[in-house]
This record gives structure tokens, sequence and C-alpha cells, in this order.
């Protein structure tokens, strides 16, 4: 019998010098990392780091930054009125414009999907995204501007009213205080003396610049002299300026115009209205079938109305939602775009046997395709939550001066205390710190969302 012997052999160590380069490799490859990171960690800390640790430190000291104060300038911040209004503004651009901005992206993402020319529509969306909020915020101060040829908006909104409702001919047209006529506390004028059938009557207004007549007005002589019936009150309005100077004041001469489409109104004794009518294109009128009895002639106050000038989008009720509403027209293509990624990684065959279920397209909408969205959702809520409350470029250039404050936000108010006339940096420095503290909870969460995500 043979025995074969065999030697068990075993890992030896590495040799010394092996354990040596392969350290010195390691060290050689951190420091080569370091180098590349080290012109990011540079700048990282020039433009952030130091920036923050110097606005906390600064905003423990006065204006001047020599004396001490402590937390005098958070004191001072939280008893400030402009302060609380910009903490209030702000709490309001956090709720509404991320929710709008998510409800508009979601809403928009699904209904693409069915649009034929997706891609092109999603450009035009997010072209918005390539204007800076400095040039946004110079378009829609324009389109707020109060005068309807200026603003787009109020153009619109004035071209709207006037299809629907009647417009003054005559808002500057007012009465001499020797023509017969006296004022009502509504604004309408009324016949001094009381009229009765078979009588005429001359109603001279003034301060109608002639080239601003209607094109029907016709020359008011001819018809002033005109005798009425024993049934009927006769009347002219006539405008009591001759052009060119001359004329007899209180008394129609033969240059001076009718004014046509003025409203007039017998009233009786009690307050009630007779009747009613309007003028001619000579400016005469007519009531027929009066019964007999004194009446006052009216000319209502509708006719001296002043035309309608739209809406005060950069008033003080309007000034935020108006300045939201340019946030909105920028971001919603960002936000579509993001729900619309995420939309498309849905898995396609939960949908498709929702479908099969005999579930319609709201009940896919709200029971699949939200629950699946939820993550992406909750992302680019906090990302929008985070962009809104450093806004300054939009507030800063829509809001006029006069309403400033009423739209200012933590971000303007931080820059008005510190230099846009305060001059107190160390107050400033305090509000940048309280916009730190309300920004780095969100910016965590957003962290987390992206490492789960990864993970």
């Amino acid at each position: 019998m043979t025995v074969t012997l065999t030697k068990e052999t075993t890992n030896a160590p590495p040799p010394v010098d092996q354990a040596a380069r392969a350290r010195r490799s390691r060290r050689r490859a951190r420091t080569g990392a370091l180098l590349f990171v080290f012109p990011a960690l540079l700048l990282l800390g020039a433009l952030v780091v130091y920036p923050v640790l110097f606005s906390i430190g600064r905003s423990f000291f006065d204006a001047s930054g020599t004396r001490f104060v402590g937390a005098g300038n958070y004191t001072e911040m939280f008893s400030d009125p402009a302060t609380i209004k910009a903490v209030r503004n702000t709490a309001i651009w956090v709720v509404v414009a991320p929710t709008l901005l998510t409800g508009l992206g979601l809403i928009l993402a699904v209904l693409v999907e069915k649009v034929r020319w997706a891609t092109a529509f999603k450009l035009l969306l997010f072209m918005p995204m390539a204007v800076s909020f400095l040039a946004a915020g110079i378009i829609f101060r324009l389109a707020y501007d109060e005068d309807p040829d200026k603003g787009v908006l109020n153009a619109a909104a004035v071209s709207l009213h006037d299809s629907f409702a009647d417009t003054s001919a005559y808002p500057t047209a007012r009465a001499r205080d020797d023509e017969g006529l006296r004022a009502g506390p509504d604004g309408s004028y009324r016949t001094s003396t009381p009229v009765s059938p078979g009588s005429s009557v001359q109603l001279g207004l003034v301060g109608v610049a002639p080239a601003d007549l209607p094109d029907s007005a016709q020359p008011a002589y001819t018809s002033a002299g005109r005798t009425a019936p024993a049934d009927q009150v006769r009347g002219v309005v006539y405008l009591d300026f001759t052009p060119g100077g001359g004329g007899q004041q209180g008394k129609v001469d033969p240059k001076e115009s009718g004014l046509p489409q003025m409203r007039v109104e017998a009233v009786t004794d009690d307050g009630q209205t007779a009747a009613r009518t309007t003028t001619a294109s000579d400016g005469s009128f007519r009531f027929s079938g009066l019964k007999p009895g004194s009446y006052t002639l009216r000319l209502p106050a509708s006719n001296f109305a002043p035309p309608y000038d739209g809406i005060s989008w950069l008033g003080p009720a309007l000034v935020t939602p108006a300045i939201i509403g340019a946030y909105l027209w920028i971001w919603t293509g960002f936000a579509m775009v993001l729900i619309g990624a995420g939309l498309a990684a849905l898995p396609r065959d939960a949908l498709e046997a929702a479908r099969m279920d005999g579930a319609n397209e709201w009940q896919i909408f709200r029971r699949i395709t939200v629950p699946l969205l939820a993550p992406v959702l909750t992302v680019v809520f906090v990302t929008l939550v985070i962009n809104v409350m450093k806004v300054f470029d939009l507030v800063y250039i829509i809001a006029p001066g006069p309403v400033q404050e009423d739209a200012t936000v933590l971000a303007t108010q931080m820059w008005l205390v510190s230099f846009g006339g305060g001059n107190n940096q160390g107050l400033g420095s305090a509000l940048g710190v309280l916009l730190l503290l309300l920004v780095v909870p969100a910016m965590v969460f957003n962290v987390r969302r992206f490492r789960g995500s990864q993970r």
C-alpha cells in the first residue's frame, strides 16, 4: 500500500513592504480627493459658512456694530409691526404658493399625457423658468398697471366690464349754480323749480370738452324753442359753451351742441319716478301722457359716473396675491415637469388593472395616481417651500413704494432694515438668522427624503 503525504498550504501574511505600499496608496487617494474637493470646500466656507457665522455674531450687536446688545435685536424684531407683517406675509406665501403650484403641476402633468403635442406644451409652460425674477417682475409690474392703456390685465377687465355694463358718456359734466339745476347727495342733478305738463325747459351743463362729445351730437338750437303740448313736458340738455367764445350763459346759442344719450327722469312730489327717457342726438327729450301736477326733472347720477378703470391689482388688499400670481407663472412649469417625470415612472399595470375593474378616470387619479405620486409631490412641495421663504426679487420689483410695506416678506424686510434706509445691520442680521432657522428644517427634511429614495 502506498501512502501519499500532502503538505497543507496556508495563506501567509503579505510581506511588510506590500502592506506599506497599500497604505501609501490609500493615503495618496485621500490626498487626491481632498485636493479635488478643496476648491469646493473653500467656496462653501467663503460664500456660505462664513456669512452665516458672521450674521449670527453680528445679530448680537447694535446698528454700529460696536456695542453688544445680546438678544436686544431679536426682542426688537418681534415687537416691530413691520416685521410681524413680514412674518404674516411669508406665512401666506408658504401656505398658498407651494400648495397651488403642486396642485397645478399635478393637474397639468396628468392632462399633458392626453395632449397630442405634449412636448411642445411642456416647453411652453417651462419657458418662464428661463426668465429671471428681475425681468419677470418688470413684466408683471407693467401687466398690473392700473392704467387700462398700459396694464393688459386692467385693459381686459375694463373691456369685459364695458361689455356687460353701460358706461357714462359724461363723467366730467356738471351744472353751474345758476343754471336752474341743483346737485343731489347721490351725484344727480334736479331742476330747482317744479315743472308741469305744457312746459319747456333748458338744462345746461358744462365741463365737457367739445372734442369729447359723441360723434352723433347735433346742435341744440333748433329744438330749444319748441312749445310743449298740454300733456307733455319738453326740454333739451345741452353743453352751455360756445366754441370760440361768445354766446349767452343759460341760453341755447346756435353753435352750442346737445348732449345725446343723457338719461332724464320725471319725479313726482313724493319721490316716485313717473317717467324716464333718453335725449336725442340734439339733446332734446319729451315726456308724454303725464298726469296733471308738478314734477321735478332729474338727471340721474349714472350720467356722470366716472368710467370703470379696472382693478387695483397693486393696492394694499391685492398686492400679495398679485405677486404670488407672478410667482405661479414662473414656477408652474417646474412643478409640472418634476411631477410628470414621476408620473412617467408609475407602474402602468396598476392603472390598467383599475380600468379593467371598472374604475373611472377620476377614481384612478384620486385613489391610485395621487397615492403613488405622494413621494414626488412631497419633494416638490418642500422644495417650493424653501424657495418661497427666500423670495425677494418679485416682491421688491412688483410692489410700488406706497404699498411696499403691505407686501413685504422676511427677505425684503431684512434688506430694507439693513440697506434700504434702516441702516441697522444688527437687526437685519437677526432677521437673516430667523429666515435661516425657518429654512433649515425644510432643507433637512428634503435631504432625508432624497437619501431615502436613493436607498
